[in-house]
This record gives C-alpha cells, sequence and structure tokens, in this order.
C-alpha cells in the first residue's frame, strides 16, 4: 500500500468514461461565465463537485460575499460526483465502534448525527428548491454474508443506542433473520440483514441545479479550465496565484473541493489523501425481480468489502434499472491496484466482469432471466478521495494562510459534503460558536497532526491486525 499511497495524482484525465448520470450532459456542462478569465476574485475555488458547487452556493447566500470564482478541469461535475452510485445512505454502525475506540463517545455520536442530519438534508434541499434530481427516500438493507460482520453490526448499532439513546433518528435500526431476508428482500443465502433509512438521488442533476442557483447568485463558473498550480503571491501577503490553461488569477482565498486529486495541487497530501477508483454498473433488472421495480436498496456485506446497489425510482429517466458497483476487494491483492489511480478513463476486465455478474450473483434464482435488451445499460469508473483516518479534511491548511481544503470524502460524499460545505464557509468567516463545535466533528477539521497519519487502507472492513498487514504490501 505504501507504493500506491505514493503514486503522485494526475488533473483529471480527459475522455474519462461515460458515466449514466451525465447523459445526457447538462446545459451547464461547457459553461464558462465569462469568455476571459477574470484577473482576480475573492475566493477561487477548485472542483466542481457536490463540495465545491455546496460551498459556491453558502459563499454566495450571504450579503457579503460576491467574487467567487469556480474552475473545473473538464466538464460541471464531472468528477466523483457525478459517476457515483446513487445512494445517500450513512451506515453510521459500520465505522462507529471505531470512532468509540480512536474518537471517544461524545465524538462517535457527533459523526454519526452529523451524517445523518446532512443526509436528510440533501432530500430538503431539493424539496425546497424544487430541483428535478429524482431524490428518493425510504428504506435500505445491507445483506450480511459473514458472520464476524454480522455479530459486529449487532454490537455497533447496541453500542448506538446506549450512547445516543434509543430514540434518536440516526439509530433506527432493524434486524432481520435469514428467512425473513429472504422473503422480503429476496435473497436466499445470507446470516441476516440490517435496515435502516436512506435514500438515492441523481448527484449529476443536483449539483448542476445547486451551480445554478449559484450561477443566478452571481458566480462565475469556468469550465474545461484545470488548475495547474496554487502559488504564493509575490505582491499580495497572504494573497495566490492561480496558474490555469487558460490564465492566471489573484485569489484572497483558495478553496481546494478536490477529492482524490487534492496531491496534485498540494504535495504535502500525498500519501495523506490516496486517490481509490471505483467501479459502477447500471443494469437492467432480471425477468424475475418484481415487475413493480424494487423497493429498497441494497448493500452485500463480506467479510472484506461490500457492493452497494440502488434501484431507480418511478419517474426518473429508465426507473426501475438497478446501479450497482463495488467489488474491487475481490479481485488479486483485494484490489491494491485500484488505489492510487487517478484514471477514470478506463474499467479495470476482472473487476468489470464481477461488477456485471453481481446482482444477479446475490439473487440467484430470483434473478430470472436477462433482459432481451442486455443485463447492462452503461458501466464506468470514477475517483474517490480516501483519507489516513477514515474522515474527511475539512479547514485551514496548517501553517498556511488563506489556503483551505474540503476533500477525501471516502466514498461517503452525498451523506458529508453538503454540510461540510456549511462548515468550512463558517470557519472562512470566523464565525465558529458553541453550537458550529457541538455539531461539527473536530476529527475532520484538518490539522498538522492528520498530515503525520499513514495511509493504511479503507477502514471500517478490517480488523487491525489486517490493516495492519495490509499497509505493508
Amino acid at each position: 500500500m505504501d507504493e500506491r499511497a505514493g503514486i503522485v495524482a494526475t488533473l483529471p484525465r480527459s475522455s474519462p468514461t461515460s458515466s449514466y448520470w451525465q447523459e445526457p450532459p447538462h446545459r451547464i456542462a461547457t459553461h464558462r461565465t465569462t469568455v476571459e478569465l477574470p484577473e482576480s476574485a475573492s475566493f477561487v475555488i477548485i472542483g466542481s463537485g457536490i463540495t465545491g458547487a455546496s460551498i459556491a452556493y453558502n459563499l454566495l447566500d450571504r450579503p457579503d460575499v460576491s467574487s467567487v470564482l469556480l474552475l473545473e478541469a473538464r466538464t460541471t461535475c464531472s468528477g466523483a460526483t457525478g459517476r457515483n452510485g446513487g445512494h445517500t445512505k450513512c451506515a453510521s454502525y459500520r465505522a462507529f465502534l471505531d470512532n468509540v475506540r480512536d474518537q471517544g463517545e461524545e465524538e462517535a455520536a457527533r459523526i454519526a448525527r452529523f451524517e445523518y442530519s446532512c443526509m436528510k438534508a440533501v432530500h430538503s434541499f431539493a424539496r425546497k428548491h424544487n430541483i428535478d434530481c429524482d431524490s428518493w427516500e425510504g428504506d435500505t438493507v445491507d445483506i450480511m454474508y459473514d458472520q464476524s460482520q454480522w455479530i459486529r453490526a449487532k454490537n455497533a448499532i447496541a453500542e448506538m443506542k446506549r450512547i445516543l439513546g434509543p430514540d434518536d433518528p440516526a439509530v433506527q435500526y432493524q434486524f432481520h433473520d435469514a428467512s425473513e431476508t429472504a422473503k422480503k428482500y429476496l435473497i436466499g443465502d445470507a446470516i441476516g440483514a440490517v435496515s435502516y433509512e436512506a435514500g438515492s438521488i441523481s448527484a449529476y442533476k443536483f449539483v448542476t441545479a445547486i451551480l445554478e442557483l449559484a450561477l443566478e447568485k452571481g458566480l462565475n463558473l469556468q469550465t474545461e479550465t484545470p488548475a495547474m498550480s496554487i502559488d504564493r503571491s509575490e505582491e499580495d501577503r497572504g494573497g495566490w496565484i492561480v496558474q490555469t490553461i487558460r490564465g492566471s488569477i489573484k485569489a484572497e482565498k483558495v478553496i481546494m473541493a478536490t477529492n482524490g486529486y487534492t496531491s496534485y495541487l498540494y504535495p504535502p497530501v500525498q500519501g495523506i489523501i490516496v486517490p481509490l477508483r471505483g467501479t459502477v454498473t447500471a443494469q437492467r433488472p432480471g425477468s424475475g425481480l418484481p415487475s413493480q421495480g424494487l423497493r429498497t436498496t441494497y448493500s452485500f456485506i463480506y467479510g472484506n468489502g461490500y457492493e452497494y446497489m440502488i434501484f431507480r425510482p418511478p419517474g426518473s429517466m429508465f426507473a426501475g434499472d438497478l446501479v450497482i458497483g463495488g467489488c474491487s476487494t475481490k479481485s488479486p491483492e483485494e484490489g491494491l491496484h485500484e488505489w492510487g489511480t487517478t484514471d477514470d478513463t478506463t474499467i479495470d476486465p476482472y473487476i468489470g466482469h464481477l461488477v456485471r455478474e453481481s446482482a444477479a450473483e446475490y439473487f440467484g434464482s430470483q434473478w430470472g432471466d436477462d433482459h432481451p435488451d442486455g443485463k447492462i445499460r452503461k458501466e464506468w469508473t470514477g475517483i474517490m478521495g480516501y483519507s489516513s483516518q477514515g474522515f474527511p479534511l475539512v479547514g485551514l491548511v496548517p501553517h498556511v494562510d488563506n489556503l483551505w481544503i474540503a476533500a477525501s470524502f471516502q466514498g461517503s460524499g452525498m451523506v458529508l459534503c453538503l454540510h461540510v460545505a456549511q462548515a468550512i464557509v463558517t470557519m472562512m468567516m470566523g464565525e465558529e460558536q458553541e453550537d458550529f463545535v457541538k455539531w461539527f466533528p473536530r476529527s475532520f477539521r484538518m490539522s498538522e497532526d492528520r498530515l503525520k497519519h499513514k495511509f493504511r487502507g479503507r477502514l471500517h472492513e478490517k480488523s487491525p491486525m489486517e490493516l495492519e498487514t495490509h499497509s505493508k504490501l
């Protein structure tokens, strides 16, 4: 893993795999607010995914902010947000015991509540602003195939109920035995299942709508304008020069919302934020599945990994389709070769095959025959960002004036980024009050200490002994 974590990140590649969510391209996919780049801006945000878009919106929602420039290397929302699996799902119990051990009970509870609140806020924002983004709220189910994961889930949820209280909305989990799992969720070979509140959404539609709201408030959006470097301004103490392929911009503050690509612009996070390529497919359902479509989203959890799956809700394009991703840990060396790469122009053949076959294999005889038009409608990859401690890095870069970061969302950006954007704007404006401190997880904050922690691999899926073993690969 040390070797993979040391691979230098690149800029986002041109001609990435075609994402299901980005077809057809949105009307602002190649938007440039002005023909030429502005010479300067108060805030320069790099990255147009959910983090960058939400930061821009929150800044421009304030009466005292007017000069915000957002740079995107490719087309609008063409990174991880526009290439995800469509879930809005916390699964907070999966990390809870680790968080209690490493961060303490109060912080573990804060993280769980933050994730749940953010998940709800995404769908609430979509309703409030009448965003057509296939927003669906309902239940999800985690299908358990591994006895140790099943026991760990029960222990974690018991601890969550003890610490947060049994009535807290973030701890409303239900257990299902093997028989009920087979009958209710059509999965016949599982140990059991855990169900709880979640949702799904077209993140691409959601984020492009946020950007349009920000454009109405005065955002200058410049697509196909990669930031090549960020350097301290020699003329303006505390300021920055952002160099792009189209010229340079003077910035009072720079915000890196660049997730897995961040070390390209800021090398000190090399090995702290490590890219991971994920593989996703959109599949037509088999003939044996309910004709009215599935009514819950899924994760399929085994000893060293999981797959995740949503159904496309009624009224959406290709309603009933299944969007399923994962399988990297089933490949040789548990997918070690997918770490460190920022190449979303290709699909690993072995992993691609596993993902294509995964839904039919999980449903078994319930799947029926493949659709006459073919099982696979689309397949693609995307680049996520993972940190050494399993948390986002949010805040001012240590010992560097006016350089901010909001990155490394561990593949769970849809239940983190909307609130993280609010948090970082609050930090930049110096408005951290007592309520903010109680709300925002301290473990998410960027700090000098966080730059010291060695990356060990994806957390919360393996025992500490396994993590230590794989860190030496």
